[in-house]
């Protein structure tokens, strides 16, 4: 795959403006998801990452620009209007409620009700087939370490919590995941456990948004990079065109693209 892929994006960006007063966090932001890649943003702090990731999911609406979904223009003005939209976001706070089980957290504002004038009428949660789809998910994920669904998630390590805001993305994300540092604070192994969590959702034919501050785990998985500068996109590299010190300069300016 190549930065001029020719297929119709499953999400594009184009031309995104955002200001705070007389700071602008978006400059004319552009952006281009293709189907079954990972696609990494990096760039240095202030560089509007997270900006372009919140106006893509629908936390942030933009002054001015385009987002096309299938081909298709589409306006988002709150993060729910993206979620009903098949987008699903992980945050690095991970959205978790720790007091509550696994199949809890995965249906967190989606419950299921039981049918007929128990689940209408007096709203009783159908906890069994909660449970039944949260396990299938989590299995579909190959998530063998989490044996008992009903486990509240504040026992889990952080690799498993990471692993259940990854499995609720991906249960209820038709169109595309976007997954912000989902690596920030994992040791080694639970991060590789990640690493092989994302490469799966990728495999399973939802595209991914990576945003990484962390190089290594970038060229390891990432597909195409996308390097974010002053508020736009600064061009798009892949890990066979550059070397990942040719990145680092590109992102921090000691490097201009050719």
């Amino acid at each position: 795959m190549t930065a001029t892929d020719t297929r119709t994006p499953v999400l594009q960006a184009r031309n995104l403006i955002k200001s705070y007063g007389a700071v602008t966090a978006l400059a004319g932001a552009d952006l281009d998801l293709y189907p079954d890649e990972i696609l990494a943003v990096v760039g240095d702090n202030g560089a509007g990452k997270s900006s372009l990731i919140k106006a893509l999911s629908g936390a942030l609406v933009p002054d001015a620009g385009e987002i096309r979904l299938d081909g298709e223009p589409v306006h988002f003005a709150t993060p729910m209007d993206g979620r009903r939209a098949g987008i699903e976001t992980v945050y690095q706070t991970l959205a978790l409620a720790p007091g509550l089980d696994i199949a809890e957290n995965l249906f967190l504002g989606r419950e299921l009700r039981r049918s007929g004038f128990v689940g209408t009428v007096l709203r009783r949660l159908d906890h069994r087939r909660m449970r039944a789809e949260a396990r299938r998910h989590m299995s579909d994920l190959g998530i063998a370490t989490l044996q008992d669904i009903g486990q509240a998630v504040e026992s889990l390590s952080g690799g498993q919590r990471q692993g259940v805001a990854v499995a609720r993305s991906t249960a209820f994300g038709s169109k595309v995941v976007i997954l912000d540092e989902p690596t920030a604070a994992l040791g080694v192994k639970e991060s590789d456990r990640v690493l092989q969590l994302i490469r799966d959702v990728r495999d399973r034919g939802l595209p991914v948004i990576l945003i990484s501050h962390n190089m290594p785990h970038v060229y390891e998985i990432a597909d195409r990079i996308h390097i974010q500068r002053l508020g736009k996109r600064l061009t798009v590299t892949t890990p066979q065109s550059h070397t990942m010190a040719e990145t680092v300069a590109l992102m921090t300016g000691a490097m201009q693209p050719t």
